[in-house]
């Protein structure tokens, strides 16, 4: 048996495409647009590549897309005041402060000077909180584009054992909050955790977010399991996710490849964020199909 290829690509063009639809619809009955404005200190290659293609992904469903650059060397003070001001523009539904930032500016700091509502990474600890709490909040994107496709192939995850492997606060922990929710069995492992291949062996779903290269290997997983890797390691044989693929794809029922997996849901779940801020600041129903 070789596991289903579940093709993040296919499903995120389809997530864009009723984007679009409903930001159209939003624009013809309410003259409303919403704008996503999209923060980035220095001049990372990889953050540049990020915020370009989120900044087309962006015009491209039909929302206004701003985006504001600072040197590397801007003052906390400089980026605070940034945030402040788009905090005030009724024009900017959504705030994303692209990371990692530089070393001299305090990171939560800034997150949390993003207002709640406008907050589409979904970091802030208020956001964090509610998520925690089971009380509507802004959902990681991450986390978010990896539940609608678990959704997408199993249905209800009711009664599932879930092992997520990685605790971060951008993925690890918001993944098994959503999971719960879904009424889930949740393990969080991680670089800690003892006889870890004996814990991922008991799981139906394993959510791979570690950030070592194909750590996850086929005879960790039990037969039948749908993995979703959420890893990009870069490494000279080129891009690799948490999981080892080949091996993997073996024993799993189904499992995320790397690219085209998670990544593309996280900037179509960037843009459902957005769309669903704009409903909410105007004081209409959340978009169909695109929040929890």
């Amino acid at each position: 048996m070789v596991a289903q290829r579940i093709d993040g690509k296919v499903f995120a063009a389809g997530l864009r495409e009723k984007i679009a639809g409903q930001v159209a619809a939003l624009k013809d009955e309410h003259g409303i647009t919403p704008g996503l404005a999209v923060v980035l200190v220095g001049d990372d290659p990889a953050s540049q590549v990020y915020v370009a293609s989120k900044g087309k992904q962006t015009v491209a469903a039909g929302m206004n897309s701003y985006e504001h650059r600072l040197p590397a060397d801007a003052g906390q003070a400089e980026l605070l005041a940034l945030i402040g001001r788009l905090n005030a523009d009724a024009d900017v539904h959504g705030i994303l402060v692209q990371l990692p930032l530089p070393a001299h500016i305090d990171e939560a700091e800034i997150i949390n000077a993003i207002a709640v509502k406008k907050d589409v990474d979904g970091f802030t600890v208020a956001n964090t909180g509610r998520l925690a709490t089971g009380q509507r909040a802004m959902v990681p994107c991450t986390p978010l584009g990896c539940l609608m496709l678990l959704r997408d192939q199993l249905g209800d995850l009711s009664g599932k054992n879930a092992v997520v492997i990685g605790r971060s606060n951008i993925v690890g922990k918001p993944m098994a909050a959503l999971l719960l929710a879904d009424s889930a069995t949740v393990t969080v492992a991680h670089s800690r955790t003892k006889d870890l291949p004996d814990v991922v062996r008991g799981a139906d779903i394993v959510v791979a977010a570690v950030g070592r290269p194909q750590m996850i290997k086929g005879d960790w997983i039990k037969p039948g399991a749908t993995v979703i890797d959420v890893g990009i390691n870069r490494t000279d044989a080129g891009l690799v996710g948490d999981v080892d693929y080949d091996s993997v794809a073996q024993v799993a029922g189904a499992v995320t490849p790397v690219p085209g997996g998670v990544g593309p849901m996280t900037i179509a779940c960037l843009l459902a964020n957005t769309l669903t801020a704009c409903c909410r600041a105007n004081g209409l129903p959340d978009p169909e199909g695109l929040t929890l």
